[in-house]
C-alpha cells in the first residue's frame, strides 16, 4: 500500500477543486479512479469508480484490501454501534454498501467509525457514474469534514458481482488505484495547458481533448476573473450585484460554442458594466508566477464546511452567519442602465429587472416590437415601424423637405432614397452632375441639389427628364396638336357608334318582334299597324 508524496497529494487535490461554471459546459465532470479485482479469479478485472466529493482520496497511491458486505444495515445509514470490521487475512477492510435512504457522506462516516479503510457504494439503478456530493447542511455536528477515508461509487452490475463473491469461501481482494489521475498533470504539456501558477490551480479540458479548442487554464482564469469582479465591485464600490450582470452577460456574449470565450470578450463586458478594468487585473495577479494566488486560496478555504454548514457546492453562493444564501433582490436597471441598450431620445431601455437578476431584452414601444441582442443594439421591426424613431433609419430635413431611409413596405430594412447613397443608417447626397448620372444630353446645363438635380437646356429647347434629352418647343406644340386631333377622332367614332345602335339596331329588333307576334295572332293591315308601333318605340 503506497500513498505517494504529500506534495503530490496536495497538487492533485487542487486540480479537483477547480470550479466549473455553467458558462463553460452543460455537463458535470465526474472524476474516476480504478478499482481492480485481484481475487477470486473468476471475477478478476478492472472497473471504474466515481470518486466522492468528500473524504481523502489517496492521490498518487493505491490501496489493497478485502471487500466486506454487512449482513445488517447494508445501506450504512445507521451506525454499526460496536461492530468493528476485520478481514481474516488482516488486510484493510473495504466496506461495500448499498445506495439509498441517506446521504452518501453519512454512509462513509458510519463505515469509518466501524473500522473501514475505504468505502465502495453500489448503485441501485443502471446509469452512468455520478459524483457523490456532500449535503448542503449537516445536522450531525459537522461529520463531513471529519471523514478521512476514500469513497467511490460503482455501477450496479459490478456491485452485484461483488456481493455474490463475498458470500463465497474465498476473500474478495481489490485494489483501489489513484495513481493515473496525477499522471496526466505531472508530465508533458497537459499541466501547462490546464493549470496556472505552476500547477497550483487547474481545471479539466473543456472539450476533453488537449489538441483542440480551449484549455483548462482558460476556465481557471475566467473563474478567477469572476471572483475579482465581485471583489472589486463589492469592496471598492459597494455594488456586489454587478457580479450577476457580469456572469449573465459573459454567458450570452462570450460562449465557447460561438468561439468567443476569450480575455478580450470578458474585458469588453467588464467595461460595459462600468467596472474599472485595471483594478480587476490587479486583483487577479500574475497567473504565471510560482506563488499562491490569494484569491483562489481563500476561495478554497471558504468552500469547506464548518460546524453545521456543509461544503459550498452550488455556485454562486453567499454565506451569512454560517448559512448559505443565493442573491437578494435589487433593481439593477437603476445604475448605468444595467449595461443594456437604451434610446435616450425615446426614453426606452432593454433592461428588465427580475427576481433572478436583470436581463437585456429589446422592448415594445407604442405597439412596435424592437429586435436585437439587447446589449448593443435594438431595432424596430414590423408594420408601422417608421412612426417610432423613423424605424432606427436615417432621416433628415432641409429647407422644409424631408427624406427618410425607412420603407413602410419593408419589415426591417433601411434603404437610402433616390438621390442618396449609404447603408440606410447614414445617407449622403448623390452628386448626379459630378458622377454623370443624369443631364448628359447635348446642350444641357446640370446643377446638383440636395436629393436631386436641376437640368436646363440652351436656347429654345425643353428638357425631358424621363428620356434625358432636350427637344425644340415648336416640336412640342405640334405634338399637342396631333394629340388633340387623335382624341377628336376617337370621340367622333364613339358618337357614330351610338347613333347606329340607337336607330338601325333597334329598328331591326322591332321588325323581329312583329314577325314573332304574327305567328300567334292574325294581324290585319300589317303595314299600317307596324308603322305606329315603330314610331312609338322611337319616342
Amino acid at each position: 500500500m503506497a500513498y505517494g508524496r504529500l506534495g503530490l497529494e496536495v497538487f492533485c487535490k487542487l486540480w479537483v477543486t477547480a470550479l466549473f461554471l455553467s458558462s463553460v459546459s452543460g455537463r458535470f465532470i465526474v472524476e474516476k479512479s480504478s478499482v481492480r479485482v485481484l481475487r477470486p479469479a473468476h471475477i478478476r478485472g478492472t472497473h471504474e469508480g466515481a470518486i466522492a466529493n468528500f473524504g481523502v482520496p489517496k492521490y498518487g497511491g493505491m490501496l489493497r484490501g478485502v471487500v466486506l458486505y454487512p449482513e445488517k444495515g447494508s445501506t450504512g445509514c445507521i451506525s454499526f454501534d460496536e461492530i468493528h470490521f476485520k478481514s481474516r487475512s488482516g488486510r484493510p477492510v473495504i466496506l461495500l454498501l448499498d445506495r439509498g435512504d441517506c446521504y452518501f457522506a453519512l454512509k462513509a462516516w458510519n463505515a469509518q467509525n466501524a473500522g473501514a479503510a475505504a468505502v465502495l457504494i453500489a448503485d441501485n439503478i443502471d446509469e452512468p457514474l455520478i459524483t457523490m456530493d456532500t449535503p448542503d447542511e449537516s445536522r450531525d455536528e459537522g461529520f463531513v469534514e471529519k471523514i478521512v477515508i476514500p469513497s467511490a461509487l460503482i455501477n450496479r452490475e459490478f456491485g452485484e458481482a461483488l456481493k455474490i463473491a463475498v458470500n463465497g469461501s474465498e476473500e474478495v481482494v481489490v485494489r483501489l488505484d489513484w495513481r493515473s489521475l496525477c499522471h496526466i498533470l505531472m508530465r508533458g504539456k497537459q499541466c501547462l495547458s490546464q493549470c496556472i501558477n505552476h500547477g497550483r490551480y487547474c481545471a479539466p479540458d473543456p472539450e476533453q481533448d488537449f489538441s483542440i479548442g480551449y484549455e483548462g487554464k482558460d476556465v481557471v482564469l475566467e473563474n478567477l476573473r469572476q471572483l475579482c469582479v465581485h471583489r472589486v465591485s463589492n469592496e471598492n464600490y459597494n455594488r456586489s450585484w454587478v457580479w450577476w450582470d457580469y456572469v449573465t452577460d459573459f454567458h450570452v456574449r462570450c460562449s465557447m460554442k460561438e468561439k468567443k470565450y476569450s480575455k478580450e470578450c470578458a474585458e469588453d463586458v467588464i467595461k460595459s458594466l462600468g467596472i474599472p478594468l485595471h483594478e480587476v487585473k490587479e486583483c487577479m495577479g500574475d497567473p504565471e508566477a510560482d506563488v499562491d494566488n490569494l484569491v483562489l486560496k481563500k476561495e478554497q478555504e471558504l468552500q469547506v464546511g464548518h460546524g453545521t454548514r456543509g461544503d459550498v457546492t452550488i455556485l454562486p453562493t453567499m454565506v451569512i452567519n454560517n448559512v448559505q444564501y443565493r442573491d437578494i433582490e435589487t433593481n439593477e436597471c437603476l445604475e448605468r442602465n444595467g449595461g443594456c441598450w437604451q434610446n435616450l431620445g425615446l426614453n426606452v431601455t432593454a433592461c428588465k429587472d427580475t427576481f433572478r437578476g436583470r436581463i437585456c431584452e429589446c422592448p415594445t414601444v407604442q405597439g412596435i416590437q424592437y429586435k436585437g441582442d439587447g446589449y448593443v443594439f435594438c431595432k424596430a421591426v414590423g408594420p408601422g415601424r417608421c412612426s417610432v424613431d423613423n424605424g432606427g433609419c436615417w432621416s433628415e430635413t432641409r429647407n422644409g423637405q424631408t427624406y427618410s431611409a425607412c420603407l413602410e413596405y419593408k419589415l426591417s430594412e433601411c434603404r437610402c432614397p433616390f438621390g442618396f447613397n449609404g447603408d440606410g443608417q447614414k445617407c449622403e447626397d448623390t452628386d448626379e452632375c459630378k458622377e454623370k448620372l443624369a443631364c448628359q444630353c447635348d446642350g444641357c446645363s446640370c446643377k446638383n441639389t440636395w436629393g436631386g438635380y436641376d437640368c436646363k437646356c440652351k436656347g429654345n429647347l425643353v428638357y425631358i427628364k424621363g428620356e434625358d434629352i432636350c427637344i425644340d418647343k415648336n416640336v412640342s406644340r405640334f405634338g399637342w396638336l396631333l394629340s388633340l386631333l387623335v382624341l377628336s377622332c376617337v370621340v367622333g367614332a364613339g358618337i357614330a357608334g351610338y347613333i347606329f345602335y340607337k336607330y338601325r339596331l333597334r329598328s331591326y329588333m322591332d321588325s323581329e318582334i312583329m314577325a314573332i307576334m304574327s305567328q300567334y295572332m292574325p294581324l290585319d293591315n300589317h303595314q299600317n299597324e307596324a308603322q305606329p308601333l315603330r314610331q312609338d318605340s322611337m319616342l
